[in-house]
């Protein structure tokens, strides 16, 4: 990523919430306790020094996209949309996570930023190819960078999921292994490169963490629900 474009993904760790939501929990929806979602937000801005707090989404595994500005940063209800964007500084895009994709998205001149939340249902509706689109950049020119997800090991679906994608792309035959269960282990590290890809996005890093595997670090629903979300961050510096 350029110099001046800045990116940053919490952990489990460092936070005043308790049982499934320890310990950094920054969602508000999940049932923890408000005070505590409170202070580990606070802590989060602190952390990582970002330059304001987050703008929370609504995330509704869709494909809406929002451009974040001084308009939207002034308003008081949660915008419903599952990516961001912004041209402005110190407009921390953020999306919050426990086992979807954060998918991170810059230009090579460092002029714009964007950020998706990647879930299966999203990224079939094409979450990624909306959000690039809404950066109005020649995709050639952009890079990509995947945050923790689930891994193909632990993330099982049925017959429907596979066939969405199939639908709409037959290479992702790929990203599906069949199991003993008669199920499918799908892999969306590479289904998310494989979208990439046909959106002409090239440069892409990243993948291979798992938040299911990686329970002492990141909060994730597959393994234990109700539980904590992570935050996955981006934004501009001058």
């Amino acid at each position: 990523m350029p110099p001046h474009v800045h990116t940053a993904v919490s952990t489990r760790t460092g936070g005043v919430s308790e049982g499934g939501y320890a310990s950094l929990n920054i969602g508000a929806h999940v049932g923890d306790s408000a005070a505590a979602v409170a202070e580990n937000r606070r802590r989060l801005v602190r952390q990582f020094d970002l330059p304001g707090e987050p703008r929370w989404l609504n995330q509704v595994h869709e494909t809406s996209v929002v451009e974040l500005n001084a308009q939207l940063a002034a308003g008081v209800e949660l915008p419903t949309a599952d990516a961001a964007f912004t041209r402005e500084i110190r407009r921390v895009c953020c999306v919050m996570t426990a086992d979807c994709l954060p998918v991170f998205f810059a230009d090579q001149a460092g002029s714009v930023v964007g950020l998706a939340h990647a879930g299966w249902r999203g990224l079939a509706a094409g979450v990624l190819e909306r959000t690039i689109q809404a950066m109005d950049v020649a995709p050639s020119t952009l890079m990509a960078a995947f945050g923790p997800a689930i891994s193909a090991a632990a993330f099982e679906v049925g017959d429907e999921v596979r066939a969405a994608f199939m639908a709409a792309n037959s290479h992702a035959a790929g990203a599906f292994s069949p199991n003993t269960r008669g199920r499918w282990q799908a892999d969306l590290y590479a289904l998310a490169r494989l979208t990439l890809a046909s959106a002409g996005v090239t440069r892409v890093y990243g993948g291979g963490v798992c938040t299911y595997g990686e329970s002492e670090r990141f909060f994730s629903h597959r393994r234990f629900a109700p539980c904590g979300r992570m935050a996955a961050m981006i934004w501009l510096s001058e």
